[in-house]
């Protein structure tokens, strides 16, 4: 655990007008998420186009500058699977939240804004809010090298006891 910042869970909650694959004019979608060495996987969605996920993947951190890269694909059973267009995260604007030192605020606080830009995947403002005790941040991604599609995540830090301190990262 030398240099773990933390540890951050993705919730791949849905997608949205995902790419046709499949020549019953559906998909069988599932997500790859990559930061760094690590790669998770959500479960497969069978025929659907607009999935439900709602998978909880958790990523150790090391290192912030690593960007975290979201990509979908179709299951295939007798050929590989066909890509259905990614995304990429930078962390970077939810873990300023995170060391923000904000505690005890009422659910629904916002405690920042990000904007899209040219240099993100957002397809609209994202909030981080404090829910519960901790400070999330829900994302709607466009999926890039695609016709269409969306993604619906959500951030959530999880500090671990003996990992280096978010303020001193």
């Amino acid at each position: 655990m030398e240099n773990l910042l933390g540890l951050l869970r993705i919730r791949v909650q849905r997608g949205i007008n995902l790419a046709v694959r499949d020549s019953l004019s559906s998909s069988d979608p599932y997500v790859v998420v990559t930061f760094g060495e690590q790669k998770l996987k959500s479960r497969v969605v069978d025929n659907n186009l607009n999935p439900e996920w709602n998978d909880a993947l958790t990523l150790s951190v090391k290192d912030l500058d690593v960007p975290i890269t979201l990509t979908v694909y179709d299951k295939d059973i007798l050929t590989s699977d066909d890509k259905m267009g990614d995304a990429e995260i930078d962390i970077k604007p939810y873990v300023e939240c995170v060391r923000g030192g904000l505690e005890n605020q009422p659910n629904g606080f916002v405690v920042k804004k990000i904007q899209p830009s040219k240099t993100n995947c957002l397809v609209e403002e994202s909030i981080c809010v404090w829910e519960g005790g901790k400070i999330v941040q829900e994302m709607r991604l466009r999926l890039r090298n695609v016709e269409c599609g969306e993604v619906v995540i959500q951030l959530e830090w999880i500090d671990l006891p003996g990992s280096e301190a978010m303020s001193t990262a």
